[in-house]
């Protein structure tokens, strides 16, 4: 049987109906580093590392954005998928807000 923790800070909803409510008191996320901000308010930023990435366990997947899924995936995770938010099948409200994705991604 396979488990999915969702470890964004979001409620992720299938269109199938099942809804998989943040697990994590933090997210996981990538960190980030800033340079100098110039004189038109622009600055360098670069992504280091997995921030709260939990050890693999067999039979879990880790919902993460897609952001930590591509850093996961650099690393050799396997275990970690993201919402499938780019899917034709994803629904929208009329604001155009992501109301629930068709699957996830790896």
């Amino acid at each position: 049987m396979t488990t999915f923790l969702n470890c964004t800070p979001h409620t992720i909803n299938l269109n199938d109906g099942r809804k998989f409510q943040p697990v994590l008191s933090e997210p996981i996320r990538v960190s980030a580093q800033f340079g100098d901000i110039d004189e038109n308010s622009i600055c360098e930023q670069s992504f280091g590392a997995v921030v709260g990435l939990p050890q693999q366990q067999d039979g879990v997947f880790l919902i993460v954005s897609g952001m930590v899924l591509s850093a996961a995936k650099d690393m050799g995770r396997t275990d970690c998928v993201a919402p499938a938010t780019g899917h034709s099948k994803t629904i929208r409200n009329e604001k155009g807000h992501i109301v629930s994705v068709p699957c996830f991604v790896k």
